[in-house]
């Protein structure tokens, strides 16, 4: 279950569209209940709508599409809580998926929650169904760096009110026994920020959707051209290191940079690239179809990964899946992914960025060797298939578990 699951709204779409299709190839009838904006599942895979007031929808952005839905004290609070500058999603949707769970009595093995970690879910594990719950990383992490790249006091104090849902995720997650995270950084990060015992995690790596992300065959790639799959003026994302870092490169050679994404109309990564000289080197694409990516990746000499944290790092692991020889930051959950098949670099540090990738464009052969090292790393070990198999491990013991109560 998952309170919001359009793949296009981040990683959680991603998490739920995937690992479901990969936990049913293998045979196990999995039913998925979310909040809106809904996933796209596949066939032979059910999806129960929890409706809320879905008030992120840009077709009507803060607003109650219907003033009667707000006879409900649960909507009442979800739009208050809105209009106070909170995200009330969670928690909403956690009460109301188990109303629907033990209204219906549906006689699940399992009950999996993606990282919504409500209140609701410790009432669906009373009302006498197994539940695991993964937490992808740490949410603190983006707080504290969305709070240091405030620029007033106003600013801090809205950030804050964004993130007091975690007050209630890390009360939650300190009763669900079973907790899955996607890399031993994750385990141990979340363990510190919300004071959890080490022997409640399992690590399940995430898969890489390689319908989407494959070796594309006769494309040329492009001379001195870095691909880079980022939310622009998310701070976490540090895409105004690589910006500084080809700036610095564009004094020796004509670099250009293709961005998956879209900045903020003036915004911080506007104003950058203002700043810093380079509208005729940077073009981003806005948001792209899924079948476009391969092209993309095909095209692109280099593939670079600037975060300053990652729980995971599925834009390296993709770029991998491609042949893309990559260059990362050690941020977070990066280098478990990466391993050997990339060059890594310090989080934040602009200058170690410019030289690893002024080093890439002059080593043909190495470009070559850390594109065949990734893609063979991807098969080997980082595909839904191997996601779902050890997912399943997890439910197996969580139910055992709950069996023995």
């Amino acid at each position: 279950m998952t309170y919001r699951g359009n793949p296009t709204c981040g990683g959680q779409g991603v998490y739920v569209k995937y690992l479901s299709r990969a936990l049913r190839e293998f045979g196990h009838e999995v039913d998925v209940l979310s909040g809106p904006p809904y996933p796209e599942l596949d066939e032979g895979i059910a999806l129960h709508k929890i409706p809320g007031l879905d008030l992120y929808n840009p077709e009507h952005l803060f607003k109650v599409t219907n003033i009667r839905d707000l006879s409900s004290p649960l909507n009442q609070f979800e739009f208050l809580s809105m209009c106070s500058g909170g995200f009330p999603e969670p928690f909403t949707f956690g009460f109301r998926a188990r109303n629907h769970l033990l209204r219906g009595r549906n006689g699940y093995d399992i009950i999996h929650d993606n990282q919504s970690l409500s209140y609701g879910l410790l009432g669906i594990a009373a009302g006498g169904y197994p539940t695991v719950a993964t937490i992808h990383h740490p949410i603190t992490v983006d707080r504290d760096t969305e709070i240091a790249a405030a620029g007033s006091w106003l600013r801090r104090m809205k950030v804050r009110r964004w993130y007091a849902f975690l007050a209630m995720q890390k009360r939650v997650s300190r009763r669900i026994s079973n907790i899955i995270t996607v890399s031993e950084c994750s385990k141990r990060d979340i363990g510190r920020e919300f004071h959890l015992p080490a022997e409640r995690f399992r690590v399940v790596p995430n898969g890489i959707n390689t319908d989407c992300f494959y070796p594309l065959d006769g494309v040329r790639r492009a001379d001195d051209l870095i691909l880079v799959t980022n939310s622009a003026d998310t701070p976490l994302k540090g895409l105004r290191y690589l910006l500084e870092a080809v700036a610095k490169i564009r004094r020796e050679r004509a670099v250009r940079v293709v961005v998956i994404g879209k900045p903020k109309e003036n915004g911080v990564i506007e104003r950058l690239v203002a700043e810093l000289s380079l509208g005729d080197a940077i073009r981003f694409t806005g948001r792209i179809a899924d079948r476009e990516f391969a092209r993309y990746y095909a095209e692109a000499t280099i593939a670079v990964i600037p975060s300053l944290y990652e729980g995971f790092g599925m834009p390296a692991g993709e770029a991998m899946a491609c042949g893309v020889p990559v260059i990362s930051t050690s941020g977070g959950a990066l280098p478990e992914v990466v391993g050997d098949a990339g060059l890594l670099v310090p989080p934040g540090d602009a200058a170690a960025l410019r030289d690893a990738i002024a080093a890439l464009l002059n080593d043909p052969e190495k470009r070559m060797r850390l594109g065949e090292a990734g893609l063979a790393r991807v098969s080997n070990s980082l595909t839904w298939r191997h996601a779902a198999m050890k997912t399943v491990e997890v439910y197996r013991e969580a139910i055992d578990a709950y069996g023995r109560l």
